[in-house]
Order: structure tokens, then sequence, then C-alpha cells
């Protein structure tokens, strides 16, 4: 972990660029650091990924309404401090990405941080040793 997914009214699709948002995303969490120069998160469990909703009501249900949703899991036990510096990388990151749309049109976002302890937790990945070191 983390994994960040993104849910938003299919109405942004002719202009949010979802694929550009999520490789940010994706770097801002990589760059994450402790005081020690740690990274917080691995490389090779970080996942983004952002789904449309095609049918939506948001608001009064107009049709130029959108919202974005963004959760982000992240297994327990990062220091508050960490996890609070990450959701504000994160959201000046999704600020700057919708922006132009943010000024043109009425759109709410809102982004999450969800941290626990799985009931379960199954894991198949030969995606970490490909990071380990960096």
């Amino acid at each position: 972990m983390p994994h960040v997914t993104i849910q938003y009214t299919a109405n942004l699709d002719p202009e949010a660029k979802m694929g550009v948002l999520c490789a940010s995303l994706a770097e801002v969490i990589c760059a994450q650091r402790d005081g020690d120069g740690r990274r917080v998160f691995p490389i090779g469990g970080t996942r983004v990924m952002a789904y449309p909703a095609f049918a939506h009501a948001v608001a009064d249900g107009a049709p130029d309404r959108a919202f974005v949703y963004l959760n982000v899991r992240i297994a327990p036990g990062r220091a508050a401090r960490l996890v609070a510096a990450t959701g504000e990388a994160l959201m000046a990151a999704v600020r700057s990405h919708f922006a132009a749309l943010f000024a043109t049109r009425p759109l709410g976002i809102t982004l999450q941080i969800d941290e626990g302890a799985p009931a379960f937790d199954a894991k198949h990945s030969n995606l970490h040793p490909l990071f380990t070191g960096k």
C-alpha cells in the first residue's frame, strides 16, 4: 500500500485527463519521505486507479455538476504528521490538476485517507523486488 481509488463523474472524461492525474499522484506518493529521508510508502505497493461513474447525480442533478472522490488506503503504523503531509501533498496535486476545470464549472473534490488493519489481507506480487534499494 498505499492504494488510491478515484471515483469521478463521467461527465469529466472529455477534459479530466485521469491517466495524467493517476501518474501525478503516484509520483507524489513515491516522493514522500520521513525525517530521516526514508520512503514513507513502498514504491512497489503504490497503486492509483480511476473509475468513471456513468450514472450519477451531483447536488441538484444539473448535467454540468461534477465530483471527484479520492480514497487513499494505507496500512497502519505511520506517524500522524506523515499521513497529514501526504494528504496535503496529494490534495495540492489534485487541486493543481483540476484548477482549469474548477474555474469553469461546478466541481466538488473530496480526498480521504483511511488507515486500518484489514480483517484479511492476502497478497501475491513480484513488484516489490523491482524497487529494493531505491
